[in-house]
């Protein structure tokens, strides 16, 4: 393969609602990533529905989307939006199958991986599950997500101290973009990848949506009905602003043809 100094294969990226969006497969992505065919900190955005609507009014998300190594798509609604838009994206990309496939890869058993996120309890089982299940891969270290403001320093120092060629970083958008593009170069990490709540699913702390379920665009659906309380006013509002947000690009996009 051939790559750009972001460490992303060349003619695979394109723009959608005026963010990047790289087309690549889950295996794609995952084995660009394992190849880590460039030095230096490089960010991997999962990006849903939610996330580009976030990014329509957060300067600090947006920023980091156009600024992150690989963005691909998370979330069917991203893939079928992108391909009514003439766009591409052969695949959707979850950060927890990212995660699950870098972890599973016969060439990573000497992966080294810093895990930062969920609480103490989650992200320590998680941790014991990866040595258990996935015995080459070393979990170099981990941290919950709950640390002040006054801590970040040392939670930084911590990561960098263990150099992880991935860390992967289980807490809410748009936290986790922001922070890892604001510290990519102290963190140290060969790649940083959001993975929103995957911590809790991979230790079984909430179960994941049926395959069938998933290949249907309805993982979200799903999702709600586990958690209605935390999240139906962010599933109304942003998946809601999202369809607004398709619509208006498509009607510029017209209007542009026209003149």
């Amino acid at each position: 393969m051939e790559y750009t100094k972001e460490g992303r294969k060349i003619g695979d990226r394109s723009q959608f609602l005026g963010f990047p969006i790289d087309l690549l497969t889950l295996s794609q992505a995952a084995e660009l990533i394992a190849s880590d065919a460039h030095p230096g900190s490089k960010t991997v955005i999962t990006a849903n529905a939610a996330t580009l609507s976030m990014a329509s009014h957060d300067e600090n998300l947006k920023a980091a989307l156009r600024s992150a190594s690989l963005v691909v798509a998370d979330g069917m609604s991203v893939v079928w939006g992108a391909r009514l838009r003439g766009i591409p994206v052969p695949d959707r990309v979850a950060g927890i199958d990212l995660m699950t496939a870098l972890l599973r890869r016969p060439e990573n058993k000497r992966l080294s991986i810093y895990l930062l996120g969920a609480t103490l309890e989650i992200v320590t089982k998680l941790k014991e599950d990866i040595a258990s299940q996935y015995p080459g891969i070393r979990v170099v270290g981990f941290r919950d997500g709950y640390f002040k403001l006054t801590e970040q320093d040392s939670v930084i120092a911590d990561i960098a101290a263990t150099h992880p060629q991935v860390l992967f970083i289980g807490m809410p958008s748009p936290f986790k973009e922001a922070w890892a593009e604001s510290n990519r170069d102290r963190l140290g990490a060969g790649w940083i990848i959001g993975v929103g709540g995957s911590f809790d699913v991979l230790a079984g702390v909430i179960r994941r949506a049926p395959k069938i379920v998933q290949r249907a665009g309805l993982e979200w659906a799903w999702r709600l009905a586990m958690e209605p309380r935390r999240l139906w006013r962010r599933y109304l509002h942003y998946n809601t602003q999202f369809l607004q947000l398709l619509l208006m690009d498509a009607l510029q996009s017209t209007v542009r043809r026209l003149r």
